[in-house]
């Protein structure tokens, strides 16, 4: 029995949504970022970035700096760019890209639902980052980016959501990025009533995007336990059949300690290699991985007598990498911490990431195959955990659309 519930979003006036909501600031190329402080006022940008232009400057996620944040959002309240829904609401938010149609319900979803484990998760988190979010959540009492959640089709649900995208929309803008976002309220008691009832029927919830913002609600919840928005945080749920998972990239800077030759000879061991090629080349199965190096595409191709002994995990293709390539013999055995990778989507490996390559001494791209819905859920009813960064889920929501007071 899944405990969703409608809340009262604080969001932007109609007239204003396309200039406050933005991509979540750690997405921004630092002078992409500073073009847009620079040429709009009202971006949500503002308040996660309240001291652009000013001369001095607090420390980067403290106390002083997330006070900043929290004077910088209640300005855009008093401002009149943010009002809050006088209402209870469910919220039908729908998402077309280049990639796809989606389309899903903004709610509050349990903080009890995930300690116990009816909302589950596929990846590690990091406790300094948890910690990180907790003491924001402490000083700033409000959500702004939804936890992506998935979970198995119902139809109750999917006909309420047919239902209300007849109407015309609150909200209906395209952003930069070549996105059409559209957004529906649900304030009607009987439908918002129905809407809780089919959400009880959901007995797993998995998350798809957003760890590390799920764990700290936790956090936040066990200090807070008094306040009854504790018990929910943002989330945006979507049925398992409406994301679309691209693969997560690994950049690897240099191949210490190998050199060319003794790099190929360990790759032999455990995979078949193709000859260098020009052109890119892409893996057509979870057992294959691209590799870009020295200007030429090569595919590694995983032995099948090694695959007989190997668990459902191990066989993951970003396991594989993990396990075969960067642990054995990049010497690479924890993907959170060593500065010597970065990750790239699917959707954003381009010429510029290649150039980036070609400038470094021995650098390479280790190019992974997507993982599917089917194998997250696995993982998460297994209480297993993929690598991290194993995938890059759509539909990525926008900062500042509907957020969620504590």
């Amino acid at each position: 029995m899944a405990d969703i519930v409608p809340f009262k979003a604080v969001r932007p006036k109609r007239s204003k949504v396309h200039l406050v909501s933005s991509r979540p600031y750690y997405t921004y190329e630092k002078s992409h970022l500073k073009a847009k402080l620079e040429t709009n006022p009202y971006s949500f940008l503002h308040v996660i970035n309240p001291e652009f232009k000013k001369n001095h400057g607090t420390k980067p996620n403290s106390i002083e700096r997330f006070n900043l944040v929290k004077d910088q959002y209640e300005k855009f309240k008093v401002n009149n760019l943010f009002v809050q829904d006088e209402k209870l609401s469910f919220y039908v938010y729908k998402q077309t890209t280049p990639s796809g149609e989606f389309t899903g319900i903004i709610a509050g979803a349990s903080v009890l639902d995930y300690s116990d484990g009816l909302i589950k998760k596929h990846e590690n988190t990091i406790l300094k980052r948890e910690n990180l979010f907790k003491k924001y959540l402490d000083v700033c009492h409000f959500h702004a980016e939804p936890v992506l959640l998935s979970y198995a089709f119902n139809d109750e649900i999917a006909n309420i959501i047919s239902s209300k995208k007849v109407e015309r929309p609150e909200y209906e803008f395209t952003t930069t990025d070549n996105k059409n976002h559209e957004l529906w309220i649900i304030d009607e008691p009987i439908i918002i009533d129905k809407l809780v009832e089919a959400f009880k029927k959901v007995d797993k919830i998995y998350i798809a995007d957003g760890h590390h913002r799920a764990s700290s609600s936790k956090l936040y919840f066990e200090g807070h336990q008094d306040k009854q928005s504790s018990k929910y945080f943002l989330s945006l749920l979507v049925d398992t059949k409406n994301v679309h998972i691209f693969e997560f990239n690994r950049l690897i800077k240099n191949i210490f300690p190998h050199n060319k030759d003794t790099l190929f000879k360990a790759l032999n061991e455990n995979f078949v290699l193709s000859k260098g090629e020009l052109n890119e080349v892409s893996p057509s199965n979870k057992g294959e991985i691209g590799m870009y190096f020295n200007k030429k595409w090569y595919l590694l191709t995983i032995k099948k007598e090694l695959l007989k002994n190997l668990s459902f995990k191990q066989k993951l293709n970003s396991q594989l990498v993990s396990d075969f390539i960067l642990k054995s013999i990049l010497n690479i055995p924890d993907l959170r911490k060593d500065k010597r990778v970065e990750f790239i989507s699917g959707i954003d490996t381009n010429q510029n990431t290649f150039s980036k390559i070609d400038k470094l001494e021995n650098g390479m791209l280790l190019k992974l195959f997507p993982h599917t819905m089917d194998e997250i859920i696995q993982i998460a009813d297994l209480e297993e955990t993929m690598p991290p960064k194993s995938t890059w889920i759509e539909p990525k929501i926008r900062s500042g659309v509907t957020i969620y007071e504590y």
